[in-house]
């Protein structure tokens, strides 16, 4: 048996575009590569109701993405898809650069301080100053941890692990 591939969400559907069924696409990184013509994206409703698309043209315009979708033809039919996310099986992302993660590859993870697990990582949360990562305690507390080496000894994105050094001063 086959593992489901894990979907990230990597753009959100604004707004129709035009009268012919072009889409204004909001992606979440504006210098992705993962919304290319032919890649295959499945179209998330706010409802939660999915489909497989193909992507049919793309083009830049300003702080946004002017996309066709296959089979969406038509000012309604795009306007049925407002606010709707585009998502990317994980695969499918180009690989980090060495130390560099994707923040989808430590949301989830165990955090564990002197090998033992203490919670789980919520999500990584950039501030001006710093990035942190939201962790949540076994005993139901919320911290963030700043991503230093003070704090944090290592992240294993096989493993799905964060190893901490300490979270005093954190609680």
């Amino acid at each position: 048996m086959s593992t489901p591939q894990r979907l990230v969400p990597v753009a959100e559907i604004a707004r129709p575009h035009g009268v012919a069924g072009e889409l204004r696409v909001r992606p979440y990184n504006i210098q992705t590569t993962l919304l290319g013509k032919g890649r295959a994206v499945v179209v998330r409703l706010p409802s939660g109701e999915e489909s497989r698309k193909k992507i049919s043209s793309v083009r830049p315009s300003n702080d946004a993405l002017l996309v066709r979708l296959e089979g969406v033809s038509g000012r309604d039919a795009a306007d049925a898809l407002r606010g709707a996310q585009m998502l990317v099986a994980r695969d499918e992302f180009p690989p980090p650069e060495d130390g560099e993660f994707y923040a989808i590859d430590v949301e989830g993870a165990r955090a564990e301080l002197n090998g033992e697990a203490i919670g789980t990582v919520l999500r990584l949360v950039t501030y001006p100053a710093c990035e942190v990562l939201e962790v949540k305690l076994a005993a139901g507390k919320t911290i963030e941890v700043p991503m230093t080496e003070a704090y944090v000894e290592a992240i294993d994105t096989d493993a799905y692990v964060v190893r901490l050094r300490t979270i005093e001063d954190l609680e």
